[in-house]
């Protein structure tokens, strides 16, 4: 009996211990400037976050995904201020869970989730609003991705840049800077363009480069420069000289092989479609 008494006071004892020595540990706490897989963790102060969202226009209706997440300071922030739902992918396991801490303490559980993955391999395509605080090589890496997101899905980087990508928006603010690129419709390549109103035969050849638009235009075999060409997420504008001299103003939107739009001139504004060959 007394050897049964002291291995219950043992167990007993033991199980103490372990859970007084759980309850001790201290919970993982990232230090400024700790290197990563690859770059620093450096957090983004509360005021440039809320810039970044303001320049990226976030509201209720977007996914947010913060790549490279850390302590989850962007996506705890955005779903407290802008009522949406957002994502952190963090690589390292420790900041990635001393984030989910983070949520937890903050009651958005049900708003803000974060992963522990590489940014290179997880799936973040239907965000509609990107936000990332990464090396302009690393951003360059991401580039290709990026652009073959749904147009119109705005990515916002603290600091850095994308290269020869040019932004659409940037801030600076003291020692703080950010920049944000909009996501353009792909819209290289040749298109046959109708306009019910002339019985021209029009044919327009395309290039790209990011949200850079320029081209040629073929009305019954003559061909001319298109003028003034622009390009907003899916809006495509542009002016051409008609055969009958006249100057034509187009707006359009283009949705996979097909444009839809009109053409103004002389006061007058008629439909205008067309189809990538």
């Amino acid at each position: 009996m007394n050897h049964l008494l002291t291995r219950r006071r043992a167990l007993t004892l033991g199980l103490a211990a372990t859970l007084s020595g759980c309850a001790a540990t201290p919970e993982y706490k990232p230090q400024r400037g700790q290197m990563g897989k690859d770059v620093m963790w450096l957090p983004t102060s509360e005021r440039l976050t809320e810039k970044m969202l303001q320049m990226a226009g976030a509201g209720p209706q977007d996914l947010l995904y913060d790549l490279g997440a850390g302590d989850g300071v962007i996506p705890i922030y955005a779903a407290k201020t802008r009522g949406l739902r957002a994502v952190g992918i963090e690589y390292n396991p420790k900041l990635a869970q001393h984030a989910r801490n983070n949520v937890v303490r903050a009651g958005l559980s049900d708003r803000v989730r974060i992963i522990t993955g590489d940014i290179f391999v997880e799936d973040f395509s239907q965000a509609t609003v990107v936000t990332m605080y990464l090396l302009p090589e690393l951003n360059q890496q991401l580039r290709p991705t990026l652009l073959t997101m749904k147009p119109g899905t705005r990515l916002v980087s603290n600091s850095f840049d994308m290269g020869d990508w040019e932004p659409d928006a940037s801030h600076e603010e003291g020692r703080e800077s950010a920049l944000m690129w909009v996501v353009p419709a792909p819209v290289a390549g040749r298109w046959t363009l109708n306009m019910p109103e002339r019985r021209w035969t029009m044919t327009l050849d395309l290039s790209q480069r990011y949200q850079k638009i320029g081209g040629q235009l073929s009305i019954g075999g003559v061909t001319q420069p298109v003028l003034g060409a622009s390009l907003r997420v899916d809006e495509l504008q542009w002016v051409f000289i008609g055969p009958d001299e006249g100057s034509y103003s187009v707006r359009t939107r283009v949705s996979g092989s097909e444009m839809k739009g009109e053409v103004s001139s002389y006061g007058v504004t008629h439909p205008m479609g067309g189809r990538k060959l």
